[in-house]
């Protein structure tokens, strides 16, 4: 099995962050750019609003299996961070993983 390719450095954050192409619901925030890779990579934040790190961290398991399961959907060449808003706290998965495909629709970058 593959792994998810992600964002770790702040350094590449920062460079989509200035990109300034975003989204956002009420449960995330999307931003995008276009890389010259051959494939999507991901990067997660979330912030102490959201919860206590338990809550985080499940955060960002919905949000890392809400891509994965959807990867085959989206275009090649992003990168791709979400950041999760203080809504999302008590969310399960079925919304945050709608809210996830809302944004990518809306970024226009799925394959249909």
């Amino acid at each position: 099995m593959k792994q998810i390719v992600s964002i770790k450095k702040t350094r590449e954050f920062q460079k989509v962050y200035n990109n300034r192409v975003s989204y956002a619901n009420r449960l995330l925030i999307m931003y995008i750019k276009e890389n010259n890779l051959d494939h999507c990579r991901l990067g997660i934040s979330v912030s102490k609003k959201v919860g206590n790190s338990v809550v985080r961290h499940g955060f960002s398991r919905f949000v890392r299996e809400s891509y994965r399961l959807n990867k085959h959907l989206i275009n090649n060449n992003y990168d791709i961070v979400v950041i999760g808003r203080a809504n999302a706290k008590d969310k399960r998965y079925k919304e945050i993983c709608s809210a996830f495909i809302h944004l990518l629709r809306l970024h226009k970058i799925l394959n249909k």
